[in-house]
């Protein structure tokens, strides 16, 4: 390996290979991959879960070649390049920073995904892959060997804030599925496996009565909390990878 700065073709074609973007359905407005394009070699990653104003401008600040995010900068859907559409992308070119987004690709992924990761650091066992979106599995469920209050509070410490937990089924949670980000949708799959503790980000009002009248535990620790793992991951694997240095934004927004 050289100890030269790879250029960002290098680094684009490595993401979307280890990645497999182009195997990965997804949203249309994902649009997984280089999502803008810089000049010159990356010597150094920033790492964010969105590709928010600040974190443009974080990478900007901190000389980042590359802004490495989970949920890119079209998620609104297509706008003009006006107003704060426009002021990302003008920020982006004016630090000449590169954008690269991988959504479903960084959720799934076996080694650096955010439930894989999650998972692993929650010290769950036997992992088996749980939960289907556009056709492909992307959660993963495990064995953890403790009560549901020993669970949250691994969750808390993981993530540097309390879960909300509606606890309606056993203390023994025995089998744990998770799906981060946003996936209560899937919690009656969890109820159709016989897992009895499903852990997301994020969900509706209805879901307390779907949890509590199913005799199911439903936590939800954060959508934004849930998916920094998965970006972090990859940004250290990088870095094993290629000759960069590699920092994480941390921006969170509550929800």
């Amino acid at each position: 390996m050289s100890a030269a700065s790879p250029t960002l073709d290098e680094l684009v074609r490595y993401l979307d290979a280890y990645l497999r973007v182009s195997d990965i359905p997804d949203d249309p407005r994902a649009l997984n991959g280089l999502q803008v394009e810089s000049s010159g070699p990356v010597g150094t990653v920033l790492g964010a879960v969105d590709a928010s104003l600040a974190a443009i401008d974080a990478a900007v600040t901190r000389g980042a070649g590359l802004l490495l995010v989970h949920h890119g900068i079209f998620w609104g859907g297509l706008e003009p390049l006006r107003g704060r559409f426009g002021r990302r992308v003008r920020a982006l070119h004016r630090g000449d920073v590169a954008l690269y987004s991988a959504h479903l690709p960084l959720d799934c992924h076996p080694v650096v995904g955010n439930n894989a990761v999650l998972a692993r650091d929650l010290g769950l066992t036997d992992l088996k892959p749980f939960g289907r979106s556009r056709g492909i599995e992307i959660g993963v469920s495990g064995v953890f060997p403790g009560s549901l209050e020993e669970l949250a509070g691994r969750i808390a410490r993981r993530l540097g804030q309390a879960p909300r937990v509606i606890g309606k089924g056993p203390s023994r949670v025995e089998r744990v599925a998770i799906v981060t980000g946003a996936a209560s949708d899937l919690l009656a799959e969890a109820r159709e496996q016989g897992i009895s503790t499903f852990l997301t980000g994020e969900g509706p009002h209805h879901t307390f009565f779907d949890a509590e009248e199913w005799g199911l535990n439903l936590i939800y620790a954060g959508h934004y909390a849930t998916e920094t793992v998965g970006i972090q991951a990859l940004g250290e694997h990088l870095c094993r990878q290629f000759p960069l240095g590699f920092q994480f934004f941390d921006h969170p927004t509550g929800l």
